[in-house]
């Protein structure tokens, strides 16, 4: 099991970047994936970005590529997601979470049932 504190939301204007941090403990972490997930009111939780603590692999959604990035810090147990650009819709509340690497694609990872471990989620708000 792996504990994830997520820091870094607020409140921004559109156009700006804002970057969430997660620090995770208490896991062998090249054994997970690490995700970002994000729900807006109304709205299921939905993939916005994971990395394969291991390899370094990565995978982005369709609606925030070329926008975010995700990425870890091996030294520091840290993993981030670094949102350029931002736009209203993007307001949500965003969560890290861990899934244990079964070694599958990534359509596997896309979906929040895979996750096991989550943080307690942190809100940012994109103002037009």
């Amino acid at each position: 099991q792996v504990q994830l504190v997520e820091t870094g939301g607020g409140l921004v204007q559109a156009g700006d970047s804002l970057r969430l941090s997660c620090a995770a403990s208490g896991g062998t972490l090249n054994m997970y994936i690490m995700g970002w997930f994000r729900q807006a009111p109304g709205k299921d939780r939905e993939f916005v970005a994971g990395i394969d603590w291991s390899s370094g692999s990565t995978k982005s959604a369709d609606s925030v590529k070329g926008r975010f990035t995700i990425s870890r810090d091996n030294a520091r147990n840290m993993f981030y997601l670094q949102m350029n650009s931002l736009k209203p819709e993007d307001t949500a509340v965003y969560y890290c979470a861990a899934a244990r690497d079964m070694t599958k694609p990534w359509t596997y990872y896309l979906t929040p049932a895979k996750f096991g471990d989550w943080g307690q989620g942190t809100q940012v708000t994109v103002s037009s």
